[in-house]
């Protein structure tokens, strides 16, 4: 139907009749000549339609925005002073000779060029938000991306193969979205939170180096950088160690960067402990674009008078940090309280600060409701420990590790943006050496950090069940920006061992042959060692767009409620259907 897409008109057509298709972006009527600029993915073209044809200008009125048009038109040069530099067509335009009105347009919920649509109508929309040029970019990018990862993963051996989407539930991890079974009523289906089970019975079936581009599904509250349906790329590999894994991913992570944004990510990423990790930056995904890192002070401050402190210095379980803020003193005292109640939200009672003015007068130089509660020794200790000069500032966290880690890693984050600190652009990172288990103190048991499939530093079963707090995973997240990008470990890959990690967790021998009886089945005949990564596409083409969430990178995203505004899903089934799958509703019990 078409000639040539509307963004690759150029001077090299000039006199030459092209046939275009589109949508109306913008009509303009500027005295007697009407203007079009027709829209298609790969730019704009200005169609001019000149009254001396009346027919064509006649239908050219009728034309409105969002209208589909086949237009039939010679390209000649822009009248001088009317050439726009802005637009990769901006030196020609169309004389028009031919309009058909493909397809009329009711008058759209919003403008395209219009950036303040709230999200609501953007995705009940989605459609038309798709025609936006950015839409249209980060759509095409995430192709490329896509293509990219693939063509890499082909030339080094791998193969990609499709895993069910039906299964079964699993008891570890996030919620389940439960399909019901027609066929046998009373059992359910469960859609995958990831192929991690059936990409290792690969490994066990020889196929050596497997990767798929997977939608995984999980039934968790939701934020910025998840979705109850998601991509991931998803990576097994046999015969491999950590460092096997880790070098070829870093490989594929340069090479992608190099050919899409011409962006150098080095030769070799750093890597982290979990531990340094935590206790520098307190987050296991810090962003070290940001040059802050937390101090401790615990034992700095263990004999004060003051509890707020003294106690979780004390405390096996406990921490005293503090974050400085080069050049901190500028922030206000509404600016503190912003920041005091950001860090409430990961369960901090409070953020204590120290305005340094002129250190060298010590408490004198010295600005804080918390400075009458510390002696002149603890003072100066906690100056000596930060390195604060004149005109820093310095904020405290001081309760259980956990909550120390949480609310000064994330204040750190948004410290370091608001002040604009950032030192480069972009910061990948190994973290590695994570612990296997950590304890719910709610449930009174271990949990796995990662899965219960991720092999442990220990050789034996008896050493991991001997002392599982202080045991080692052989797990390693790739981070960028202070985004997890991907995880994985090496798998667990003999039948005692992966029985032990299921014991540890409190799955007992009948409960584990129940739910993975085939897993622990296919690892007596002969599982090679073998480990793998999955990447989250959609965090990754966030960072890559410059994105805020995952939604602006995926073409019908759900909300934050879990909810498709464009189709109204999820939405109810009728009787009869329920009666083929054997439920029945059951009305909400209520209180008397």
């Amino acid at each position: 139907m078409r000639s040539h897409l509307c963004g690759a008109v150029n001077t090299e057509l000039l006199d030459t009749e092209v046939v275009l298709c589109g949508w109306v972006h913008r009509r303009r009527d500027h005295g007697g000549v009407i203007f079009i600029d027709l829209r298609d993915h790969a730019g704009l073209a200005q169609i001019v339609f000149d009254p001396d044809r009346a027919d064509i200008f006649a239908a050219a009125e009728q034309v409105r925005n969002e209208f589909v048009l086949k237009v039939t038109g010679r390209v000649r040069r822009r009248p001088e002073g009317t050439v726009n530099p802005d637009m990769p067509t901006g030196e020609v335009e169309i004389l028009g000779t031919d309009l058909e009105i493909l397809n009329r347009a009711a008058t759209p919920p919003f403008q395209l060029d219009d950036k303040d649509v709230n999200e609501e109508n953007r995705l009940k929309y989605r459609y038309i938000d798709l025609r936006r040029p950015e839409m249209q970019q980060k759509m095409r990018l995430r192709a490329s991306i896509i293509k990219s990862l693939r063509d890499f993963l082909d030339t080094e051996a791998f193969i990609e193969v499709d895993t069910p989407m039906l299964t079964r539930a699993t008891p570890e991890g996030a919620r389940d979205y439960l399909v019901p079974s027609r066929v046998h009523q009373g059992q359910f289906f469960a859609l995958p939170q990831s192929p991690q089970l059936f990409k290792q019975l690969l490994m066990m079936g020889g196929i050596d180096r497997y990767y798929q581009v997977a939608r995984c599904f999980r039934d968790e509250d939701l934020r910025a950088d998840r979705q109850p349906e998601f991509s991931q790329l998803d990576i097994e590999m046999s015969f491999i160690n950590e460092e096997d894994i880790m070098g070829l991913m870093e490989q594929m992570m340069i090479k992608l960067f190099d050919e899409l944004q011409g962006v150098d990510l080095g030769t070799e990423f750093p890597r982290m402990t979990w531990h340094e990790a935590m206790h520098r930056y307190g987050s296991d995904k810090p962003d070290l674009r940001i040059p802050l890192e937390l101090v401790e002070l615990s034992d700095e401050l263990k004999s004060i008078e003051f509890k707020v402190f003294a106690e979780p210095a004390n405390s096996a379980s406990g921490r005293v940090a503090a974050l400085k803020v080069p050049g901190g003193n500028s922030l206000t005292r509404k600016e503190i309280d912003g920041y005091t109640e950001f860090v409430g939200r990961y369960g901090a009672k409070g953020l204590a600060y120290i305005k340094c003015n002129e250190v060298s007068k010590g408490r004198d130089g010295l600005q804080s409701p918390i400075v009458k509660f510390f002696d002149d020794e603890a003072l100066a200790a906690v100056i000596k420990k930060t390195g604060a000069a004149d005109g820093d500032l310095i904020f405290f966290g001081a309760d259980k590790t956990p909550v120390v880690n949480d609310a000064l890693g994330a204040l750190r984050v948004k410290v370091g943006h608001d002040l604009n600190l950032l030192t480069h652009e972009w910061a990948p990172l190994w973290v590695v050496d994570f612990p296997m288990f950590e304890y719910d103190e709610r449930e009174k048991r271990w949990q796995a950090l990662h899965h219960p499939f991720t092999a442990p530093s220990v050789d034996s079963p008896d050493a991991l069940r001997d002392n599982p707090g202080e045991c080692l995973s052989r797990a390693y997240d790739m981070v960028l920006n202070g985004t997890e990008l991907g995880g994985g470990s090496i798998r667990i890959h003999t039948t005692e061992m992966q029985s032990m990690a299921l014991e540890v967790l409190g799955i007992g021998a009948e409960e584990a042959e129940e739910k993975f009886g085939f897993l622990l089945n296919a690892l007596r005949y002969g599982a090679p060692p073998h480990g793998g990564i999955a990447f989250g596409l959609d965090r990754l083409v966030m960072l890559m767009t410059g994105s805020s969430s995952i939604r602006d990178v995926m073409a019908f995203p759900k909300t934050q409620s879990a909810a498709c505004l464009l189709t109204s899903a999820p939405g109810t089934v009728s009787d009869a259907q329920m009666r083929e799958l054997g439920i029945r509703r059951r009305a909400r019990e209520t209180e008397s």
